[in-house]
């Protein structure tokens, strides 16, 4: 699959068959907590009262504490990913390259247990400069409640690419500078932005639908700057990361459903699914596994992203949480498709700028929509993610 002349080749051989397939993963046992949410909300420094101050939520219209939107990540199994990492190629690495969600309006509260069915979608082979050949492979995740209730769905997009080719390339080597060291003004001036942010809908008021109009700009919000501690608790917040939390599961009727066989990776990302029935760090992840990248600088130099980075599933929850801030608490995500550009690398900041672009009083889901683009960056305006969504909003 290799596009030009002395580049390395994916073998996808043991991907092509797998192609439009149901297939397996992780299903966590227990019920979603009031402290799961909170711990979730922690992570993704999103201060909504409603998902962590017991006696606001209780005043609330829903009479305590509710998850956010983005809980639906959180608990699943692999961030997201698993159902767009499918098939085992040698030698290759992954990051996340985007999420489309639908909402269908159930809210997650504590006591929930959300259910998966996962499918391997489809996947294309690129040239990229990052890379060489370059997959970009798409799953999708259904997520059902205890009830049978449908919650949300998610179509996911996983690139997948040989880490040494990538490592010998050095794109991010060759781009980043030194880490920022930011300065004590700085570090007021982002602060100013992030609590301006906070207070712009604290109360969860929703605009209405009639008052909002077509280049209306969304409060500016800032996360940031990143750091190895920043990284370590949003990869906490993730359940299945926790010893012990879920068990593999498959769909009926499918010869080799990939519940959990390796994709590939190298010796110092691989799990060892065996000994960790003994020793639980050997599948942790950040100890051993692939996300090692994300809080060493060494480990992630390996895979070609020169220094620790987050997660693309962690920049889709941000910009779930962002929008149902401003949609406040009769307002709702609905749909959002977010392009993930870039990571988000330790000791920068990502800035959060969206405006109001289109409005259907009559849309699919029976009620009116508002359209927004939203654009994260960095402090030196290279774009991390585009997203455009659709929410809902109160007459």
């Amino acid at each position: 699959m290799s596009t030009e002349p002395g580049t390395p080749a994916l073998d996808l051989s043991d991907v092509d068959h797998r192609v439009g397939l149901p297939v397996g993963g992780g299903q966590l046992w227990d019920p979603c907590s009031s402290s799961d949410i909170r711990r979730w909300v922690m992570a993704m420094d999103y201060p909504n009262p409603l998902h962590w101050d017991e006696e606001f939520a209780r005043a609330s219209a829903f009479g305590g504490i509710v998850a956010p939107q983005s809980i639906a990540v959180a608990l699943d199994y692999g961030h997201g990913a698993a159902p767009a990492c499918v098939g085992h190629i040698p030698d290759s690495h992954l990051i996340f390259g985007g999420e489309e969600w639908w909402f269908y309006g159930c809210r997650v509260r504590p006591g929930d247990k959300l259910f998966q069915e996962r499918r391997f979608h489809d996947y294309k082979v690129t040239e990229t400069t990052f890379a060489g050949p370059t997959m970009f492979s798409r799953g999708d995740t259904v997520h059902t409640n205890q009830d049978g209730t449908l919650v949300a769905r998610e179509r996911s997009t996983a690139i997948r690419y040989l880490y040494e080719e990538a490592r010998k390339r050095g794109m991010y080597e060759n781009q980043l500078g030194e880490i920022k060291r930011w300065t004590a003004d700085e570090l007021a001036q982002i602060d100013k932005v992030r609590r301006a942010w906070l207070e712009s809908n604290r109360m969860g008021v929703s605009p209405r639908f009639e008052e909002v109009e077509v280049g209306d700009r969304l409060p500016r919000r800032v996360i940031g700057p990143h750091s190895i501690a920043s990284f370590t608790t949003e990869y906490r917040a993730f359940l299945f990361n926790i010893w012990g939390t879920f068990h593999w599961v498959a769909p009926p009727g499918v010869e080799d459903p990939w519940v959990y066989q390796d994709p590939g990776w190298s010796e110092d990302f691989r799990f060892d699914e065996e000994d960790a029935k003994i020793d639980p760090r050997k599948r942790d992840g950040l100890y051993m596994g692939p996300s090692r990248g994300h809080i060493d600088a060494d480990r992630a130099s390996e895979v070609g992203m020169a220094r620790a980075y987050g997660y693309g599933a962690t920049m889709g929850a941000w910009c779930t949480d962002y929008l149902a801030y401003w949609a406040g608490n009769d307002g709702m995500v609905r749909h959002s498709k977010a392009d993930f550009r870039g990571p988000a690398f330790e000791g920068d900041v990502t800035y959060f700028d969206a405006e109001v672009v289109g409005k259907r009083t009559e849309s699919e889901w029976g009620v009116p929509l508002v359209q927004v683009k939203l654009r994260l960056t960095n402090q030196d305006g290279g774009v991390l993610v585009s997203c455009t969504a659709e929410l809902e909003l109160p007459f």
